[in-house]
């Protein structure tokens, strides 16, 4: 085979002569190879051949790494917030207009014209059954109406016992027992306003009805007690209009009523008639 072609299979594989000299004979290097003798067709198949040799010896490309996947989410803080609920309910309408009726109850009973005043009395404990019953039947039932329904009871209570002391009609320490005992439950409700209502705590914030903080159960004694109270104050008011001497049983009913206001007073000691309204949890998002 003439070295001309032997060099041009040797160019073919894309490889230097330095690369095959162990593997040549001793006599090829005594031939005088030139690279311009070279035949066009031989140099043609040299350089394809070699761009095929290179994409051949060329790494391939690293396969693609699976993407790295999303952190997990962060644990949802969670942050507390007020609870919230409408005033606006026909049962705490009622309780308000019972409220209003108290100042027009007083102005009878002094003016000396106890129909009127049996009249409002009447209006005033029939409201009282029946914003309870739209509360239940209606499932309308709210904290605000705990609240103010038994502070329309007491106002209705403070105005009987002001009027009728004033009158004559009630003995005057029983009525300082009654404004006693209430005196110091209000008191009580409004530090217990302050204490569980969340922060900040401001003035408009504690006075705002939609936001309720604490409930106001009465207990079990305390509900007789009112509800011997009012007795006593009704048959009080109506007594003027009788053409019968009931002071005995006024008498009677004034030491029973001294007796459960003092009971119903110490039930409230502690934490009892009180509840302190667990705020919602909301996410935050």
């Amino acid at each position: 085979m003439p070295a001309s072609v032997g060099l041009c299979a040797v160019r073919r594989v894309g490889l230097g002569v330095g690369r095959l000299a162990p593997l040549a004979r001793p006599g090829l290097a005594a031939f005088n190879c030139r690279a311009p003798s070279l035949p066009p067709r031989c140099l043609n198949l040299n350089r394809a051949f070699s761009v095929s040799s290179f994409l051949r010896s060329a790494p391939s490309p690293a396969p693609p790494t699976p993407s790295t996947p999303p952190p997990p989410p962060e644990k949802e803080k969670k942050e507390e917030t007020e609870l919230h609920e409408s005033p606006y309910t026909l049962p705490n309408a009622l309780t308000v207009a019972r409220i209003i009726a108290c100042p027009f109850l007083g102005w009878a009973i002094v003016k000396g014209d106890f129909a009127a005043a049996t009249g409002i009395l009447a209006a005033s404990g029939f409201t009282d059954w029946l914003d309870g019953y739209l509360a239940r039947k209606w499932n309308q039932k709210s904290v605000l109406g705990s609240i103010i329904d038994p502070m329309a009871d007491k106002m209705l209570m403070t105005t009987l016992v002001v009027a009728l002391t004033y009158d004559g009609l009630l003995p005057l320490p029983l009525a300082g027992l009654i404004f006693g005992r209430d005196l110091a439950l209000s008191l009580w409700a409004f530090y217990l306003r302050y204490k569980s209502l969340p922060p900040p705590k401001t003035w408009a914030r504690y006075w705002d009805p939609s936001m309720p903080s604490a409930e106001v159960r009465p207990t079990q004694i305390s509900k007789v007690n009112t509800a011997l109270q009012l007795l006593l104050m009704g048959v009080t008011t109506v007594s003027p209009l009788l053409h019968t001497d009931i002071s005995t049983g006024l008498q009677a009913l004034q030491l029973i009523v001294a007796t459960t206001t003092i009971w119903s007073g110490l039930s409230y000691v502690g934490n009892s008639g009180f509840k302190i309204l667990k705020q919602p949890l909301k996410k935050n998002k």
